[in-house]
Formats: C-alpha cells, sequence, structure tokens
C-alpha cells in the first residue's frame, strides 16, 4: 500500500498545533485515501445517510468519540459543517478531528463559520515529487500528460474518458450542491476554456460571448474555481509603477493532465514540456509552502519573471521556469531587479543536477532543480 508520507507527517504536526485540521483539494486528489491511511484513526463518511443522521446530533457525536483520531470526510453533505467543527474546536481539544471537503472553508453559504484561529487549514494537491516517488514515477512526460491525481497517474493510457467524467462529477457534486450555479453549459464551456488557455494573463472580456454570460459572472465564475482549488490566480506584484501590469492576473490550470487535454497536447513538444514545467513547479511550490501568495512580474514592454515571492521588508524572491537551462535569457530578471534590487534570483530547470551561479551584468542568479528551489524558498 502506498504511504503518502509527506502528507502524513504534516497532518500530524497541524494536530499538534490544533485539534482540528481542514484538509481541502479538488475532488479525487486523494483525500478519503490519505485520511485511511492515517494510524489509529476512527472513519466517518458523510456521503452516508446513516452517517449524516447520527451527526445531526454534534454533541452527542463528540462525546462518543472523546479522546480519539476521527476522519469526517465529506463534510460539506452536513446541514452545518461548521457547527461540528466549532464544537470540536472549543468543548473537545482532547479529541483530533481531520475533516474533508472540496473548497476552502467558507466558500459557500453552507459553511457558517471560517473558524478562525480554532484549526489548521491544509491544501491537498495533485502529486508531489516525493508523491511520485512513492507511487513509482513513471518519467516526466507521463506526470505532464496523466496528471497528478492519483487514479489518473497511474492508468496506463491517456484516460480521456476519465476526465471528461471528473468534469461531469465536479460540477454536479461540488457546483451544485455548494453553489447551486445554473447555466451547466456555460459554466463547464468557462472551465474548458479557462484550462485551454491555462499559464495566460486573464481578460474576462475573452469569455463572455463564448460561454454566453456577462463580464459579472466570467467573474464569479472564476472565484468559484479559485474556491474549488480548480485555478490557481496568480496576480501581479508591483509597486504600482506606471510602467508595470498592475490589474490582469494569470491564471493556472490545477492539474496538467486536464491542461493538455484542454489545450490538445497529446504529443508533447519541448515548447509544451516548457508550459507544463511551469505548472508543475506552481504545484510543487504550493504543495511545500501552503501559501496562495505567489505573484507574477510584467511590465509594459514585455519583460516577465513567472513567479515573485514578496517577502517583509520589500525583498524578494524572483523565480524563472525554463524546460532547460540552456534557455534562459537574462533580459527579464535585470529589468525586474533594476526595480527590486534586494532578494534570491533563481532559474528552475528539469536538467539542472547540482546548483550553480551565473553573474549578468551584475545580477546573480542561481541555477536549481525543483527539490532544491523548493528546499530553499518553501521549508
Amino acid at each position: 500500500m502506498v504511504r503518502r508520507s509527506y502528507w502524513i507527517e504534516v497532518v500530524e504536526r497541524l494536530w499538534r498545533e490544533k485539534s482540528v485540521v481542514w484538509l481541502s483539494g479538488v475532488r479525487r486528489v486523494g483525500k478519503t485515501f490519505l485520511c485511511q491511511s492515517l494510524p489509529n484513526v476512527e472513519y466517518v463518511d458523510c456521503e452516508l445517510p446513516s452517517t449524516r443522521s447520527r451527526l445531526e446530533d454534534p454533541e452527542r457525536f463528540l462525546r462518543d468519540v472523546v479522546g480519539r483520531r476521527v476522519v469526517v470526510d465529506e463534510i460539506q453533505r452536513l446541514r452545518d459543517p461548521s457547527e461540528l467543527l466549532k464544537i470540536a474546536a472549543d468543548y473537545h481539544p482532547e479529541t483530533r478531528l481531520i475533516a474533508t471537503g472540496s473548497s476552502s472553508l467558507g466558500a459557500s453559504r453552507r459553511f457558517r463559520d471560517t473558524l478562525t484561529d480554532r484549526k489548521r487549514d491544509l491544501r491537498l494537491t495533485p502529486m508531489t515529487l516525493q508523491d511520485e516517488r512513492e507511487f513509482g514515477s513513471r518519467g516526466i512526460d507521463h506526470r505532464f500528460r496523466h496528471g497528478g491525481l492519483p487514479p489518473f497517474f497511474l492508468a496506463s493510457e491517456v484516460p480521456e474518458r476519465g476526465f471528461q467524467e471528473w468534469l461531469d462529477s465536479y460540477w454536479a457534486r461540488d457546483i451544485q450542491e455548494l453553489f447551486r450555479l445554473g447555466r451547466r453549459w456555460s459554466f463547464l464551456r468557462f472551465v474548458e476554456m479557462v484550462l485551454a488557455q491555462s499559464g495566460g494573463v486573464f481578460e474576462a472580456t475573452r469569455f463572455a460571448r463564448p460561454c454566453e454570460i456577462s463580464r459579472t459572472t466570467v467573474v464569479n465564475y472564476l472565484r468559484v474555481l479559485e474556491d474549488t482549488f480548480v485555478v490557481q490566480v496568480v496576480r501581479p506584484y508591483s509597486a504600482r509603477r506606471a510602467s508595470e501590469i498592475v490589474a490582469a492576473p494569470k491564471v493556472y490550470g490545477f492539474d496538467t493532465g486536464f491542461v493538455c487535454l484542454l489545450k490538445g497536447w497529446d504529443r508533447l513538444r519541448n515548447e509544451d514540456r516548457g508550459v507544463l514545467w511551469e505548472h508543475y513547479v506552481l504545484n510543487e511550490y504550493l504543495a511545500r509552502a501552503q501559501d496562495q501568495r505567489v505573484r507574477y512580474w510584467r511590465d509594459k514592454r514585455g519583460h516577465e519573471i513567472d513567479f515573485v515571492l514578496a517577502h517583509r521588508g520589500g525583498s524578494t524572491t524572483a523565480i524563472e521556469c525554463k524546460w532547460q537551462a540552456a534557455g534562459f535569457d537574462a533580459r527579464n530578471l535585470k529589468a525586474f531587479r533594476s526595480r527590486y534590487p534586494d532578494g534570491h534570483s533563481f532559474v528552475v530547470a528539469d536538467d539542472v543536477g547540482a546548483s550553480y551561479v551565473r553573474d549578468y551584468g551584475g545580477v546573480t542568479v542561481r541555477f536549481v532543480s525543483l527539490s532544491e528551489l523548493i528546499r530553499r524558498v518553501a521549508t
């Protein structure tokens, strides 16, 4: 049996900090599997009517499991999910409880309390480097095309039907239960278009006519995708200089398998791998740092930095993602560092083993592997 050791260790650490952990992530990312692999847990599944009936009296339920380690799976199926978590945090701190759901807590009207300072949050992402080793690495192209949802990653062929079934289930189970949106066709068309343009600058007006919706609805749909982790919205970094992009975000699809499918990439070229590598780096950072505040930078002359991490005191970490290190051009980093000189600059490339440093006209750049980058910026 595969043991996702990194994630298990994180859950155990968070339980030492707070008695309640909120585990979120997209459908089929492995939340149930992870929870069931935790040692000495009692598992309750809110998909079952009998479980929902049992949890109608949360005080009695918590008295019955006092002092134990309890998994409450698919908690969004309850009438008032936050009530159970609040009572557990306030009145039963000796009980360790982990609850799972497919959205951020408070993303829908069903969650009436965000439980500020009563819980720890953990977002389970598609598979990380360590997950791949534990599931059995099949090579980077396999990971790109199959994606990082474990059932799809383990499939021998690219599961195109599985991807479509996932989208149908996402609409029926997550969107309808949590948000009760109308216009199924328009919403799923929007999802497909966003994934097909993944990694690009998001312009709301581009989606309105093809999806037959208003610009306001486009913005609302994007918020729903962000709340359910189907996209990562990366907003621009700027000191509000007139020469910089300050408003238009970039939007990344949550999984490379879906991105490949919607972009129509069945055979990957190096330029395709470069786009997917950027997604792969972002996924690894989000998993290990659990920090959504990653940014990008672009000026009006076309210079761009893939990812920027801002730190207290004004320093920044600049990250350029390159499929091959030889493809790096220092002009963008030099333009960025001419405005923001303080901080570290990295190029993360698939073909870098041991890290090394190069100087480009006074700008020092460290070339690193993905694992080395994460060690330096996310731990």
